[in-house]
């Protein structure tokens, strides 16, 4: 008998597989594809960043501002749509590290983000 992944939000220990291959924490909701996190946990990488989508982030992949993102000391803000690329996941509350066009390096939250 195969053991059933946990859920790798809460870690609920009784999820249970949807019709379109992913499964589905019944406490917390949380929908996830266990290929996606393997996928990650065999490249090295501990940290799990999900962006505005709920899609697996990982280094290297390419990202679109999803919201107009005001930055302190700059007059103007970050656009909807601009597209980032190479981006670095660290851990933290702002968990993506990355060159934005026209502002240079910064950090930016998942939530504010969709994979390109």
């Amino acid at each position: 008998m195969s053991q059933d992944p946990h859920c790798p939000n809460c870690n609920y220990e009784y999820p249970y597989p949807t019709d379109n291959g992913q499964w589905l924490c019944p406490d917390c909701s949380h929908e996830w594809n266990p290929e996606e996190v393997a996928a990650a946990a065999d490249a090295g990488e501990n940290i799990i960043a999900k962006d505005a989508n709920g899609n697996l982030l990982l280094n290297g992949d390419s990202v679109t501002i999803i919201k107009d993102l005001p930055v302190k000391g700059a007059s103007k803000s970050i656009k909807v749509g601009t597209k980032v690329t190479n981006i670095r996941l660290v851990e933290g509350d702002h968990n993506i590290d990355c060159k934005v066009p026209g502002f240079g390096a910064m950090a930016l939250k998942s939530e504010f983000v969709k994979k390109a």
